[in-house]
């Protein structure tokens, strides 16, 4: 494994730093010194879905879009939904970490044997090892 760790960002990782004031990547740079930030293009569809629905929702989901698109290396999957494209990358380890709070996709990912990085307190992200 190299120096700088691939770190896949869910839906919902990419909407907290408007739904929960969480610096994203400002947190994950402290957790890990050094990642690249991924996203399936799953996610990138949910997101844009998301964006269109409009009020604090819609908000947070069109700024993680822009997040996405500007910062992560978008990838491609065989599944067209998110939870399970994530879950894809951490079977075939093409990622070190998946960022969630989405406590079932924690657990398949965690049972994938990836390592989950989640909120933990109110603004401060933490790793749960499987």
């Amino acid at each position: 494994m190299g120096s700088v760790a691939t770190v896949a960002l869910d839906t919902s990782a990419l909407m907290m730093p408007v739904e929960l004031d969480v610096r994203l990547f400002d947190e994950l740079e402290r957790l890990l010194q050094g990642y690249e930030p991924t996203t399936p293009q799953a996610v990138i569809e949910e997101l844009r879905r998301l964006a269109e629905t409009g009020g604090e929702e819609g908000t947070a989901a069109s700024v993680g879009h822009d997040l996405a698109t500007d910062r992560c290396l978008v990838v491609d999957t065989e599944e067209s939904y998110a939870d399970d494209a994530l879950v894809e990358l951490a079977r075939e380890g093409v990622v070190d970490y998946v960022v969630t709070n989405d406590l079932a996709l924690r657990d398949r990912v965690l049972a994938a044997g990836i390592p989950v990085i989640a909120l933990r307190g109110s603004n401060k992200l933490a790793i749960t090892q499987p």
